[in-house]
């Protein structure tokens, strides 16, 4: 599979859009696509913080571990995963333009086994377009999380 890359805009600070896209316990609450995210290590978010997200794909539940592998408070943080002979890398940038934050989101998986490289040739195009789908949706519930605080901080 290729790198894709989805871009929003997002009427907050980076250091706010950060905070929300990097508040690990309360991820269920503000992404609808995750059914459940468990904490596997202690103390503050940053690199090496590991968790376990479940999804539902596909009409079926999804469970994977992921590291955080990269984190610039207000400005970037990746996570990694590797799971069905894939490495998977999610990269978030916050970079501000003026009144807004522009958040773009890497996504990358290398197929490592041969069965893998197999399927994302076959099915490349089409994962692509799911996988566009389930980033963007997940870019406005956090985007709305965001903005509301924003919002309420303004009354």
């Amino acid at each position: 599979m290729s790198a894709l890359t989805v871009d929003i805009d997002i009427k907050a600070s980076p250091q706010r859009a950060f905070e929300v896209f990097t508040d690990l316990d309360n991820a269920s609450q503000n992404v609808r696509g995750i059914e459940k995210m468990e904490l596997l290590t202690e103390g503050p978010v940053g690199i090496g913080t590991r968790f376990r997200e479940t999804r539902i794909m596909m009409g079926k539940e999804a469970t994977e571990d992921m590291e955080i592998t990269e984190f610039q408070p207000g400005e970037l943080y990746a996570h990694e995963a590797q799971s069905h002979g894939c490495h998977y890398i999610s990269t978030y940038r916050f970079d501000p333009a003026g009144e807004i934050t522009r958040v773009s989101m890497a996504f990358e998986g290398r197929a490592l086994s041969i069965l893998s490289k197999i399927i994302s040739g076959a099915l490349g195009w089409m994962m692509t377009g799911m996988m566009r789908k389930c980033i963007l949706e997940d870019l406005n519930d956090l985007k709305a999380v965001a903005e509301q605080a924003v919002e309420v901080s303004q009354e």
